[in-house]
């Protein structure tokens, strides 16, 4: 994100999330279903055998039970206060993003450059689901909170520490940048089946006509962790 002036133009994909995840969720489901009949096979009758009676074969070894996937791990829904980046330096408190008259994302307050912000009707932190977190990375006073998001590399950590006592431990999956043209709303908002983080800001080229930056950066993350804070 860059300053107010530019939010408005570069975050209004943050809301296109809800019904088209359920939507693209739905349709996953009711193809994933076979409703083909079954085929069933008529058993051919064995030859009559006349040879001497034979020792009985030794019982089966009984199969070893199939091992059940490991659950992804989730937390109960719970307000984010503090989002931390050692990698680049982040310590910011959060505040709560709501939606303008047109139904657009309100960024962050453009005179506090060490401040994010989550939509407090979304996913938190934690939970099941993808949260989603937003940051300048500068304003018309200088460089800000998101303003080395881009360098952030695999296996990197953030740390959201939460209202109900717990930190929860995310791991960096990819750093990506689109334009903000041709934004893909499924890929960074889908429905996923574990706790999920997008952390976004402007990037790319700074158009001066515009006064807005043509990308956006978008950090993708998975909770691998919780411990109290």
């Amino acid at each position: 994100m860059g300053d107010q002036t530019t939010e408005n133009k570069g975050v209004p994909v943050l809301l296109r999330v809800a019904m088209a995840a359920t939507a693209v969720g739905a349709l996953l489901v009711y193809n994933s279903v076979d409703a083909s009949p079954v085929q069933t096979q008529q058993a051919t009758p064995p030859p009559a055998v006349t040879a001497v009676a034979t020792a009985p074969a030794a019982p089966a070894e009984p199969a070893a039970p199939a091992e059940e996937p490991e659950p992804s791990p989730a937390l109960p829904r719970s307000a984010p206060t503090r989002l931390k980046i050692p990698q680049i330096a982040v310590n910011a408190p959060f505040t709560d993003l709501t939606l303008d008259a047109s139904g657009m994302l309100n960024a962050p307050a453009p005179d506090n450059k060490n401040l994010v912000g989550w939509y407090a009707a979304g996913t938190s932190p934690g939970e099941r689901g993808s949260a989603v977190v937003a940051g300048h990375v500068d304003t018309r006073t200088g460089p800000a909170v998101f303003l080395l998001l881009r360098m952030l590399l695999p296996g990197n950590k953030v740390e959201v520490t939460r209202a109900d006592g717990t930190v929860a431990v995310f791991s960096v999956d990819s750093v990506q940048t689109f334009p903000k043209d041709a934004f893909p709303d499924a890929k960074v908002y889908g429905g996923t089946g574990r706790a999920e983080l997008r952390l976004i800001t402007c990037g790319g080229t700074y158009d001066k006509k515009r006064k807005d930056y043509l990308d956006n950066v978008v950090v993708f993350a998975h909770l691998e962790s919780w411990h109290k804070a």
